[in-house]
């Protein structure tokens, strides 16, 4: 019953955010078929597993491997080499593989190739919380936050593949936009697991994990950008100053916004993450309630104005195109 329930807490928030993205995508294919891919990047996990253990072992034949990873600059040269390459390597092939077969039977929209990137990603996130559960080195709080990650990671080259697949013409820059596309996904990918490993370290390294939430929130955006364009909508347009001064006045406000608001998520998370080992009786305790209600309060302060912002921007952009 204990397993059962470590396999329910791993794959119910990635199936519940797939069947979001699922009702939200025009033209979706059915959800078997996106089951099956779920299915599919849950067995590359497995799989990834398998290589990044069959790596550090002969990268420990040459070098003490071991060693240079103890690092934070050894970390951050595991994520490029190993980490990042591997997992986005068996993702792609895990949508390509089965979208080479489908493509012979059935005229695949751009979006559906993106649907079915998503549903990978998703099925990958359902292994990473089981071995994570099972081992247990995170919490259900922790694991369920990050669910989105990995669909945030691989959402450029799923977009760059959906082009190459649905065109009729497919040409050679195509191909190039993919791999282009993958390797940012690689380097977004190494860089966010970088920074959440930097709060182990001490001062001033461990500052660098507040760049964590701030660059998630970016790479969300970046996620409903693209999913917008599959959809045949207009991106939001944040930047629309007429001058070179207005244009950088605006990028700094929306920078300030990712801070403010990547922050306020961080320190909320931060908050559940003190709490939670207490037990419900003492959280009614004087000092302990101060301090739900606090940061709470400030942490909200921070994320409303950072909303603020966003829709002063909005409408600075809706006054300049209407």
């Amino acid at each position: 019953m204990a397993n059962l329930s470590l396999v329910l807490w791993a794959a119910i928030p990635p199936l519940l955010l797939l069947g979001y993205y699922y009702c939200r995508m025009p033209f979706a294919p059915p959800l078997l078929k996106l089951l099956m891919f779920f299915i599919i990047g849950a067995i590359s996990g497995f799989l990834t597993l398998r290589l990044e253990s069959d790596f550090e072992n002969v990268a420990s034949s040459f070098v003490n491997w071991h060693q240079i990873k103890r690092s934070l600059l050894g970390t951050g040269l595991r994520q490029l080499v190993e980490i990042g390459p591997i997992e986005e390597g068996c993702k792609l092939a895990a949508v390509v593989v089965p979208t080479y077969y489908l493509q012979h039977k059935y005229r695949l929209l751009h979006s559906t190739v993106f649907l079915f990137t998503i549903a990978v990603s998703l099925g990958f996130t359902a292994e990473e919380n089981w071995i994570y559960f099972f081992h247990g080195t995170a919490s259900i709080f922790e694991r369920t936050i990050g669910t989105p990650a990995h669909a945030m990671f691989s959402a450029p080259w799923g977009y760059a593949l959906g082009i190459y697949i649905s065109s009729t013409n497919r040409l050679n820059r195509d191909k190039k936009f993919i791999f282009r596309a993958w390797l940012n996904s690689v380097i977004c990918h190494a860089l966010v697991n970088i920074l959440s490993i930097a709060w182990g370290y001490s001062l001033p390294l461990r500052f660098l994990s507040y760049g964590l939430f701030p660059f998630l929130l970016w790479m969300f955006w970046r996620l409903e950008q693209l999913l917008r364009k599959v959809q045949g909508k207009p991106v939001i347009t944040l930047i629309s100053g007429r001058t070179a001064q207005r244009r950088y006045w605006q990028r700094s406000l929306v920078l300030f916004a990712l801070v403010l608001g990547g922050n306020a998520i961080f320190g909320l998370f931060l908050l559940v993450r003190t709490i939670s080992p207490l037990s419900p009786s003492k959280l009614f305790d004087t000092d302990i309630l101060w301090l739900i209600v606090s940061q709470f309060l400030l942490n909200l302060f921070f994320g409303v104005l950072a909303w603020g912002i966003y829709r002063y921007l909005r409408h600075s952009a809706r006054r300049r195109y209407f």
